[in-house]
């Protein structure tokens, strides 16, 4: 018996889109065929690329009823973070490129304006997309420029008070502006849920309306009819107060529609054609589930997929080798050996239980562990409460993420000199999320905020030593530590706490060195392997670790620089004001440069660096083992040299 030939398959209608005015050339009843086309590549893709995939599968309904009836880059839509765009990407003539998200060369993880012309606003960071739309939309009533903007936002991203802020001036403007809320946090009980979508839908429909007009027309002829339409009005309005989240939006100036099924694009298609005609500021609440559509995700009780990474696609199961403990999995278990010694030790983070490890500290510590939502200015200043009651807070934040609560690190925590420690991690470069989440700042606007301790760990068991020392000074200390694996090293059976502003020599050399190499935090290894490298050469390198970025160890690298003439200092941060300035400054204090001391400064020039390897980036950067090598040899063959390079 000869076997059946299998039919081909149908060919994608994703690869006959080329644009979204291709998609809106496909009748409405394909669009869930185009949806399932989208989910299986964002599967397929992040498998190999790694990328936020639970957020992006479970907005692929939204992204496809968005540009089937909207046009951009004339309508402008505004993502917030971005975790929810790569179908958006898909569509608007990237599909080609796709296969590239996230890798040297290629697409962004997160809307880039310089990407596309239908990325309206670049964003990395939560919470910004409201303000951002608003002010396009003001732009364009000034400019008389065609054409409407929709923001679209998460529940998550909803924590951020700038949201809120965007909100209600745009409630006061009383611009037609939509913004989007994709809900995918169960938040909503199902009875709650479904009493609340069923009066949503009985207030939003034409049915609804033509009864109220009848209603009103009728009582209107009636004696005391108006006291009754009245009556009417504000009892309808009391019913959806109490069994919707609307009564919040519309106090802001907004109308509410919904909740509504985010995963029913047709029905999104309809209620978007409506809401384009729309003159009014509107919020339009979804709900969907992060990671639809793909088993493994959706069954991820932690976070739905959020960040899965170099996956199998059959299981979901990570095909990553395994490598030494994560930076971040070290410093959540040494903070949680320090909330077991100290009562008062109390760990803080922005929605980043998982980002930062402190979901170990949650399952032990439920009562002393906070996370505040994406919220960082909050978490700074509840620190700050807390450490006036003697407490003693850790607040674990990425190092890109802390830059917005500068203020509040100003003015709450080092004025009134509380002891709060700040864990920075991401601290560096970060490889895939690249531009919008490079940690490459820290050091620079940490060290010019006065009374702050600010140290940079070289490997894991310094970030244990980082936590201890923080925890014991009577007022504020940052660390920082990189995204990745540790190196591997033993640890010490218990951290010490070090002595504030001294550092250590980590290779001696001979007697008279010919060169002195400073290496600030975890680019101490690329330094010792540089080292190593030009000795072999007949090339004499002697090797500092700070430890401490401030205050600096000047009697340490100040006499030893006066001694040896010739210096090299290197960081994987941003070189303006960084760890190579602070040297400076001191190298300046004492006369140093004035007597030709030669100082060659190592770090991140002043340009945002593109996502890739990590390894690449720092080649890119010339903070690698290559690029200190090189200026070593450049000093060393100076004797002569002068001045500042």
């Amino acid at each position: 018996m000869e076997e059946e030939t299998p039919m081909p398959r149908p060919p994608r209608l994703l690869d006959g889109i080329d644009s979204p005015a291709d998609l809106k050339r496909l009748p409405v009843t394909d669009l869930p065929r185009v949806c399932q086309e989208i989910r299986d590549q964002i599967i397929e893709t992040c498998a190999r690329t790694g990328g936020h995939l639970g957020s992006s599968l479970g907005a692929v309904e939204l992204n496809v009823a968005l540009h089937y009836v909207f046009t951009t880059p004339e309508d402008a839509l505004v993502w917030d973070v971005g975790h929810q765009a790569y179908g958006h990407k898909l569509l608007t003539g990237r599909r080609d490129r796709f296969s590239t998200i996230r890798t040297e060369g290629g697409l962004a993880g997160f809307p880039e304006r310089d990407e596309s012309e239908h990325d309206a606003f670049g964003v990395g960071h939560a919470s910004t997309s409201i303000s951002a739309a608003l002010g396009m939309l003001e732009a364009k009533k000034q400019t008389g420029a065609p054409g409407k903007v929709v923001a679209i936002i998460g529940d998550g991203s909803m924590t951020g008070g700038v949201a809120f802020e965007g909100l209600n001036q745009a409630g006061y403007l009383k611009r037609d502006l939509l913004v989007v809320l994709n809900d995918n946090a169960m938040s909503i009980s199902p009875n709650v849920g479904a009493m609340s979508e069923w009066l949503s839908k009985k207030f939003t429909s034409r049915t609804y309306n033509r009864w109220r007009k009848g209603v009103k027309e009728f009582l209107g002829k009636m004696p005391k009819g108006s006291e009754a339409i009245d009556a009417i009005r504000h009892g309808i309005t009391a019913a959806k107060a109490l069994v919707t989240p609307g009564v919040l939006f519309e106090g802001l100036g907004f109308h509410y529609v919904g909740p509504a099924d985010g995963h029913d694009v047709v029905a999104l298609v309809e209620t978007f054609q409506k809401l384009a005609a729309f003159g009014d500021p509107v919020v339009f609440h979804v709900m969907t589930t992060k990671g639809k559509g793909y088993h493994p995700a959706e069954s991820d009780q932690a976070t739905r997929g959020h960040g899965l990474s170099f996956f199998d696609v059959a299981t979901g199961k990570s095909t990553k080798k395994p490598g030494a403990k994560a930076y971040t999995d070290l410093f959540a278990e040494a903070l949680c050996a320090e909330m077991r010694r100290d009562d008062r030790v109390v760990a803080i983070t922005a929605a980043m239980l998982e980002g930062t490890g402190l979901i170990k500290c949650k399952a032990e510590f439920p009562g002393r562990t906070f996370d505040v939502g994406i919220a960082e200015q909050h978490a700074v200043t509840f620190a700050a409460g807390l450490a006036c009651q003697g407490m003693r807070p850790v607040v674990a934040i990425y190092s890109t993420f802390l830059q917005r609560a500068y203020d509040q690190l100003i003015h709450d925590v080092a004025l009134q000199n509380l002891p709060v420690t700040f864990a920075l991690d991401r601290g560096g470069l970060v490889g895939a999320d690249g531009k919008t989440h490079q940690g490459v700042m820290d050091l620079s606007y940490l060290r010019a905020i006065p009374r702050f301790v600010v140290m940079a760990p070289s490997d894991e068991d310094e970030v244990r030593h980082a936590l201890r020392t923080g925890l014991g000074h009577d007022g504020p200390l940052a660390f920082r530590f990189p995204r990745g694996g540790g190196l591997g090293v033993p640890l010490d059976g218990e951290p010490q706490r070090l002595p504030i502003g001294k550092g250590r020599v980590v290779r001696a050399g001979g007697a008279t060195p010919d060169v002195l190499l400073v290496a600030c935090g975890t680019t101490l290894q690329a330094a010792l392997a540089a080292a190593e490298e030009l000795g072999r050469e007949g090339i004499d390198v002697r090797v500092l670790d700070p430890r401490f970025v401030k205050p600096l160890d000047e009697e340490l690298i100040c006499g030893d620089a006066a001694r040896i003439r010739r210096v090299v200092t290197v960081e994987e941060n941003a070189l303006q004001g960084g760890f190579g300035s602070a040297c400076l400054e001191a190298f300046e204090a004492r006369g140093l440069l004035a007597g030709g001391l030669a100082v060659k400064r190592l770090g991140v020039p002043d340009r945002f660096i593109a996502h890739a390897e990590q390894p690449r980036q720092r080649a890119d950067a010339g903070v690698d083992q290559a690029h200190i090598a090189a200026a070593c040899r450049e000093l060393a063959g100076q004797r002569q040299a002068r001045g500042v390079a």
